[in-house]
C-alpha cells in the first residue's frame, strides 16, 4: 500500500486485516490506498459479481456530475459529505470550488486511514474551505453537534448532503430513513440530499439469492435496498429531474454510453427540501 505500511497503519488505529469499505472502493477506482484484505475482499465480490467495478465507476462520476449541478445550477456553496473514501480525482470540494470557488465543504468518514490523507482533502480554494471529522453515520447526532461542522458550515443556509454509497453500510430494514431524516431535519430549506444506493432489483433471482446468503455469512457488508425503499429516503423532498434511476442513468454527460442497469445496480436521486 502506499503511503501506510502494516506497522505505520495499526499505530494509527487501523487494522489492515480486515476489508473496509472506503479502501475496497479505493481499489475498485484503482487507486493504491489498500491492504490486501481489502483487495481479497473487493476480488471476491467481482469474482462472483463481475461487473461491480464498472458500479463503483458509476457511482463516482455521479458524485462528480451531481457536485456540479448543485454548484452550478444550484447555487449551492456549501456541503456535507458524509462517508467521503479515499481522496481520487474531482472530490466534492474540487468540483464545487471549480464553479463556486467560495463553496465550504465538510467530509466525514469512520476510516482512520481517511484521516492520515486529511491533507489531500483539505486544500481548499483560497475563497472557500474544506474541513473533515471523523465520525460514524450511524450516529448522526455526533456529526451534526460536531465544533468542527459549526464552525466550517452555516446551517441557517442550504447544505448539499452527500451520501454517496454509504446508506448500504446502514444494516436493517427501514434503518437507513432514520438516519437521512435526522440529517435532513437539521438543514434548512433550499437544503438537497444526493443519495447513490446498491440495490438487488436488476440481479437474477439466483444471484439476488446468492448475495442474501453473502450477507447473512459475513462476506459482504453492502446491504442492498430495493427502489420503493431506497425512493422513501427522498420523503417531503422535490425530485430533481429524472428521479430515482441508476447511476449512469442520472443526467449522464452527452454522448454517454448507457450500460444495462444489471451491469451498474445503484439506485441515484437528487431531491430539494422545501
Amino acid at each position: 500500500m502506499a503511503g501506510v505500511d502494516d506497522r505505520t497503519a495499526a499505530a494509527r488505529g487501523i487494522d489492515p486485516t480486515q476489508a473496509h469499505p472506503a479502501r475496497r472502493y479505493n481499489y475498485w477506482l484503482g487507486g493504491k490506498d489498500n491492504f490486501a484484505a481489502d483487495r481479497a475482499s473487493g476480488d471476491e465480490l467481482e469474482r462472483l459479481f463481475p461487473k461491480v467495478r464498472l458500479g463503483a465507476l458509476a457511482n463516482r462520476a455521479l458524485l462528480q456530475r451531481a457536485t456540479r449541478f448543485l454548484a452550478a445550477e444550484a447555487g449551492v456553496r456549501q456541503f456535507l459529505d458524509i462517508g467521503t473514501g479515499l481522496p481520487t480525482a474531482d472530490n466534492t470540494h474540487e468540483v464545487a470550488q471549480r464553479h463556486q470557488p467560495d463553496s465550504r465543504i465538510v467530509y466525514v468518514d469512520n476510516d482512520p486511514l481517511v484521516m492520515v490523507h486529511a491533507r489531500a482533502l483539505l486544500n481548499s480554494s483560497p475563497e472557500g474551505r474544506t474541513a473533515y471529522i471523523e465520525a460514524d453515520l450511524n450516529d448522526p447526532g455526533a456529526i451534526l453537534s460536531h465544533p468542527v461542522l459549526h464552525d466550517t458550515l452555516d446551517l441557517k443556509q442550504p447544505v448539499g448532503l452527500m451520501l454517496i454509497a454509504v446508506l448500504h453500510f446502514v444494516h436493517g430494514d427501514g434503518a437507513a430513513k432514520r438516519i437521512v431524516s435526522d440529517l435532513l431535519d437539521a438543514l434548512p430549506s433550499g437544503s438537497f440530499l444526493v443519495a447513490t444506493h446498491a440495490t438487488s432489483d436488476f440481479g437474477s433471482p439466483e444471484q439476488q439469492a446468492l448475495y442474501r446468503q453473502l450477507v447473512e455469512s459475513g462476506r459482504s457488508d453492502v446491504w442492498t435496498r430495493p427502489r420503493d425503499e431506497f425512493a422513501d429516503l427522498f420523503e417531503g423532498l422535490d425530485l430533481v429531474d429524472p428521479g430515482v434511476v441508476p447511476a449512469s442513468e442520472w443526467r449522464p454527460e452527452p454522448g454517454a454510453v448507457i450500460p444495462d442497469r444489471s451491469d451498474i445496480n445503484v439506485w441515484t436521486a437528487v431531491g430539494r427540501k422545501p
